[in-house]
């Protein structure tokens, strides 16, 4: 079959599409051509930010005589990681297994069946380094596969057993006293968990884990610590005063060593994918969507605790490198900035990360030889080649005059340099995220810009990922067409529904909370399945569901030993079950539905064994957590004009995006928790209410000011 990659939303693909390899995408025809013609698959995993993998396409896949021989032995399979994270997860893991390594590009060796029988990552041209060439490799899988196939089948079936195996561990592992969700809605209010506070736990675990020089957890290379910054986020805001005092000291040094540090563009704003080195001092240059959607979200309630710390301007740079760097036409957001740039000829400033660092004698020459020295030297650019800029530490505010002073200058400069490429495809979970993150930092920031450009990417994903016939979400569109064929993953309806959620409380527009009402139901649809053995039949103590992270398993995937059951850990996004637990408890509060909270338990499994051995893989899990033992808080509006109701949620203020829900009573399909309040003659009433009670209702918002502003909003509450 000629290469069909042409037209594909993934940027990534579509750079492959010229090449001399007849590739595929990962679909049941390219498995029906290699059963047809009995030859093995050639899996090629990547994406578009990848370094590695635009050296391998240079110098095999463009190459004709690889192409061809490629096409002569093997179905050539392109995917994008990003697009399918399935495919990428399962065939990872295999590599993992027969290698005992992974990374990207994945070159992975499959039956015509999914098996995997032989894998690895890049491959050279030529040997070295103790490594085949890629054509040495083809050769003797292809030799292999005509002279020992049965070997071959062998080595596929005990992949797949190991592959399955593993899941079966982790599950057996995580097994044990699993998370207690309380009945709720009124007259009860949530308990805890009993026993020790899974979250109290894994803070402590945190804390052993912090590298205390540099910031942030484990050695190099060193990660963003994306998922887990809302739980200390949560703890700092709603612990314990111990707990939430060493909460808010780790929340704060983690988000200082990483702002202050090379991982984060100074000139540009937002932040790089990773650091290579522990002291943060030099990154890989790839800018992803979803690592700045949850860095600005933290950064933003960060700055909300503790407003003279400085996470607000970091925030509002990180958004702004949102607006201005990844936002497409037609509101919605990039997936990501490559590493790279274009090499032009005699250009310094081409190859991986050359359109960020600078050289010291470059920064005297734009800035002046005294401006541009201090600055060098307040940055750590030593004499030599281009380097990133890394001041090592949050400036003070001389260093920041300095070197506000200076950054103008060096944006104008970078801007003629030749710029990465942006991966223009549109992946919906990682758009809710920053749905939720703009919707949140422009209430908290104050910026009505940042909520606008939040509805702007919403109403794209409604308009052109939702198929309202289907009620099906695409995961994928490119240049406002979706790729309908490829579902959303648990983790994209659950975060398409957290971000409208966040827009609804930040609007107070009820469409984004009727349709992620809608997503939460079809995910609990697409994505719940009955427990072996088990018969639901709907009643309050029917099994619980089992979840999986894909809707319908592709054929190869399971055949490769993949089971689709969903993977309770955090990973650089949030588990799609602990984000689905989150947008559940929610509705619950909004709705006072006490049934929306019967699938919490099965989505956040057990969470000892996690707080106190990996709390970095159950961050939003243990967040989610945290808000099951808090009481909900409403503020509900009825008649008045629409100014009133303005100037009522100004009055709540932050509040209304972190712990108090404002609800209007008045508009269409307004959720639960307006049942029964009304306005007699159309007067402006206010009920603030916690835990399902609320005090009497107040006619203005000095009333309400004066109510939010009490030690104890229950002290003349009435059941309502």
């Amino acid at each position: 079959m000629p290469n069909r990659l042409t037209g594909q939303s993934s940027a990534y693909l579509r750079q492959h599409a010229d090449n001399p390899v007849d590739w595929q995408p990962f679909d049941d025809a390219a498995f029906a051509e290699a059963a047809r013609r009995d030859v093995p698959v050639f899996l090629s995993v990547g994406y578009a930010a990848c370094h590695w993998c635009h050296v391998m396409a240079h110098e095999s896949f463009e190459d004709p005589g690889i192409g061809a021989y490629l096409n002569e032995h093997f179905v050539p399979v392109k995917v994008d990681r990003e697009e399918r994270p399935d495919v990428d997860a399962t065939y990872m893991a295999a590599a993992q297994l027969i290698t005992g390594q992974g990374g990207w590009p994945l070159s992975a060796f499959l039956t015509p069946d999914g098996r995997a029988f032989h894998a690895g990552t890049y491959f050279p041209p030529r040997p070295a380094h103790g490594m085949p060439s890629f054509r040495q490799l083809l050769e003797a899988v292809s030799g292999a596969w005509a002279e020992r196939r049965h070997e071959l089948e062998q080595a596929g079936d005990a992949v797949a057993r190991a592959i399955a195996g593993q899941a079966e561990d982790l599950r057996s592992a995580l097994a044990g006293a699993a998370v207690t969700v309380p009945e709720a809605g009124p007259p009860a209010a949530p308990a805890g968990v009993e026993g020790t506070d899974p979250a109290a736990v894994a803070l402590e675990a945190l804390l052993r884990e912090e590298d205390p020089l540099h910031g942030g957890f484990g050695g190099a290379p060193k990660f963003p610590p994306s998922t887990v910054l809302l739980l200390l986020e949560r703890l700092a805001a709603a612990g314990a005063p111990g707990t939430a005092d060493r909460a808010r000291g780790l929340l704060g040094r983690t988000l200082g060593a990483m702002r202050g540090s090379a991982l984060f563009d100074h000139v540009g704003g937002g932040f790089y994918r990773y650091s290579v080195t522990r002291e943060w001092s030099l990154p890989h240059y790839e800018k992803m969507l979803y690592d700045n959607a949850q860095l600005l979200r933290a950064l933003a309630r960060a700055a909300a605790l503790e407003p003279a710390a400085g996470h607000g301007r970091a925030a509002a740079d990180t958004a702004g490198f949102l607006l201005t760097g990844l936002r497409l036409p037609g509101g919605a957001f990039a997936s990501s900035l490559d590493a790279d740039t274009a090499a032009a000829e005699g250009d310094v400033h081409s190859g991986e990360g050359a359109f960020y660092v600078w050289r010291r004698s470059e920064l005297r020459e734009i800035l002046g030889a005294e401006h541009g020295t201090a600055v060098a030297d307040l940055m750590g650019v030593a004499a030599g080649p281009p380097q990133p800029l890394h001041p090592g530490r949050v400036l003070d505010d001389g260093e920041r005059a300095l070197w506000d002073a200076a950054r103008p200058a060096l944006a104008a400069a970078r801007s003629r340099r030749p710029a990465p490429a942006r991966d223009d495809k549109v992946v919906a979970g990682w758009n809710g995220m920053t749905v939720a993150a703009l919707a949140e930092a422009g209430v908290l920031l104050e910026d009505p810009a940042l909520v606008l450009a939040a509805e702007g990417a919403a109403a794209h994903l409604w308009a052109v990922h939702w198929d309202a016939t289907r009620r099906r979400l695409a995961r994928t569109s490119h240049a406002g067409s979706a790729e309908h064929s490829i579902e959303g993953l648990l983790e994209d309806y659950a975060t398409v529904a957290e971000g409208f959620l966040v827009l609804y409380r930040a609007t107070g527009a009820t469409p984004w909370y009727e349709r992620a009402r809608e997503l939460a139901d079809v995910a609990a649809e697409r994505f719940a399945h009955p427990a072996p053995g088990s018969v639901p039949d709907g009643r309050p103590d029917a099994p619980e569901p089992v979840w999986s992270d894909m809707a319908d398993v592709p054929a190869p995937l399971l055949a490769a030993g993949t089971s689709g059951r969903a993977d309770p850990l955090d990973d650089v996004t949030p588990a799609g079950t602990a984000v689905l637990a989150a947008v559940l408890v929610e509705l619950w509060s909004l709705e006072e539905d006490e049934r929306r909270l019967r699938p919490v338990a099965s989505l956040l499994g057990s969470l000892d064994l996690l707080a106190r051995r990996s709390p970095r893989s159950a961050g939003r899990a243990l967040a989610v957590r945290l808000e099951l033992a808090s009481a909900p808080a409403h503020v509900v509006l009825a008649g008045g004009t629409a100014e009133d109701k303005l100037a009522a949620r100004r009055a709540v203020g932050p509040a209304a995006v972190l712990a108090t829900r404002v609800v209007d009573a008045d508009a269409p399909g307004a959720p639960g928790a307006a049942r029964g309040r009304t306005a007699p003659g159309g007067r402006f009433t206010v009920w603030v209410c916690r835990d399902f009670a609320c005090r009497a209702p107040v006619h203005s918002v000095a009333e309400l000011q004066e109510q939010l502003g009490g030690t104890d909003p229950l002290s003349r509450a009435s059941r309502a």
